[in-house]
């Protein structure tokens, strides 16, 4: 999108994504969430002096794995630096980053946008270590919490090359698949396990200069960043068409209030004092640690996505939702090559496991009914046995009890009636109580057929073959 008539929108993102390591990135307190506040802390993450940072081998291999499923060379030699700033929750008074010698150069990472491919080259992916959290009281003071200091965290950053909140928002969502496909990341914004600074500025169209950027800080969530970026868009477009200049600022985005609050004037990185870490040496890659994260690297998400389109033939919509998370896209596959029907297994998988899912809060891990199972009631339902609108109750059956589809079916007598003697008993009474309808079928309103299978169905208990019963009302209708 652009930035309005006469501008263009240049967005760069930079994304913090803590990696799910075993414990932090420079010592070895444990890298969990939500534990008691300040209990997992030691010399080292709390700053404390004479203590000496250590590499975590762990991850360092997932940035690197990172890194090359997004395409990016692996630096050889890269270094630490310290990066110097002061907040409360900061101990060190610097962070332990990477500045002119960082872990991954170049890359991209590919989208669709209403179909359209877009492709969004990197910048880098460095390692750092994060901060503490503050904690504000009602009462006017704070509290901080050291237990995420020194948790790792991987920095994506792009080049400006993203035009629209709306591409911003796809970048993000594509990269957090990724990630969560690649189990370094689980791309928990709520939590802040991954946080999105984005850089704004207009251009004029035609203009190759790029305008004064502006920073919206720590944003949590795909909405706020969209949210974010339309504010700041429309405030400097409205700023440069009154004549007036931009000011490089760092905002955050207030999601009650739906405005941008400044937090200060834009540092640049000579603010920051960067210096080598001289506790650190140079971290070296050899070529064989390389290959072994290049091993563990899966099908990523738009390959998957492609793959499902290709081979199963289904829509896009489809294989997008069906590869959403690494692990569903697995079940579906399984139970597509189970009953031989990829479009009927997809249907199923998206319309009952994922709302199942989506109700619980469950993970497919734990479902009750795995591919086996599902591709047991696919079967029923094709061959006969059991009509799809009894299917759905067999499968909650299914989740309710742990069973298989044909106990269900025997348990709650829901084979499907086929005898035509039968069938045509249920539909002369269905006809013969709606008299009204069956005039006006008559008179023309040939969509009542739809109507009177139903109400067969209905009757019947959903009980009822209904390709049988089309046949009987349409030769009982005079068709």
């Amino acid at each position: 999108m652009a930035g309005g008539a006469g501008y263009v929108t240049v967005i760069g993102l930079e994304v913090h994504a803590q990696l799910l390591t075993r414990t932090k990135m420079f010592c070895r307190c444990p890298a969990a969430f939500g534990e008691e506040p300040n209990t997992m802390v030691c010399p080292v993450c709390l700053g404390l002096p004479g203590a000496l940072p250590s590499v975590n081998r762990e991850a360092v291999s997932m940035a690197v794995r990172l890194g090359l499923a997004l395409g990016c060379v692996i630096e050889r030699e890269s270094a630490f630096a310290r990066k110097n700033y002061f907040y409360p929750d900061a101990p060190r008074n610097y962070q332990i980053s990477m500045y002119d010698r960082p872990l991954c150069t170049g890359g991209s990472l590919v989208f669709e946008d209403e179909g359209t491919e877009v492709n969004v080259r990197l910048e880098r992916i460095h390692l750092e270590d994060d901060a503490g959290k503050l904690l504000h009281g009602r009462g006017g003071h704070s509290l901080i919490d050291f237990n995420r200091c020194g948790v790792p965290l991987a920095e994506i950053v792009t080049r400006p090359e993203i035009h629209s909140p709306r591409q911003a928002s796809l970048f993000l969502r594509r990269l957090r698949q990724m990630l969560r496909y690649l189990e370094i990341c689980d791309g928990n914004l709520e939590e802040g396990s991954m946080r999105v600074d984005v850089n704004v500025s207009l251009r004029r169209t035609g203009d190759d200069a790029l305008g004064t950027r502006t920073e919206i800080k720590n944003l949590n969530s795909f909405k706020a960043v969209e949210a974010g970026l339309e504010v700041e868009i429309k405030r400097q477009r409205d700023e440069l068409e009154s004549g007036g200049t931009i000011v490089q600022v760092t905002s955050l985005w207030d999601a009650r209030e739906k405005k941008l609050v400044t937090m200060r004037s834009k540092e640049r990185a000579h603010d920051y004092r960067y210096f080598p870490e001289p506790d650190l040496p140079l971290l070296i890659i050899g070529e064989g640690w390389i290959e072994e994260e290049r091993a563990k690297i899966p099908e990523l998400p738009l390959d998957r996505e492609r793959r499902f389109r290709r081979e199963y033939g289904l829509p896009a919509y489809d294989a997008g939702v069906l590869t959403a998370e690494s692990d569903i896209a697995d079940y579906y596959e399984e139970t597509a090559n189970l009953t031989g029907e990829p479009k009927t297994s997809a249907n199923w998988v998206m319309r009952d496991v994922l709302r199942e899912l989506k109700s619980t809060g469950g993970d497919i891990g734990g479902f009750p009914a795995g591919p086996a199972a599902l591709a047991g009631l696919i079967d029923l339902v094709k061959g006969g046995v059991v009509s799809n609108s009894a299917g759905a109750d067999v499968f909650a059956a299914m989740i309710e009890s742990g069973e298989s589809a044909a106990d269900a079916v025997k348990r709650l007598g829901l084979e499907c009636i086929s005898e035509v003697n039968e069938l045509e008993e249920i539909v002369d009474r269905v006809l013969e109580s709606k008299p009204d309808e069956v005039e006006r079928y008559h008179r023309g309103k040939k969509q009542l057929m739809k109507f009177f299978v139903g109400q067969v169905m209905k009757e019947s208990g959903g009980k009822a073959d209904p390709l049988i019963v089309s046949g009987i009302l349409r030769r009982k209708l005079g068709e």
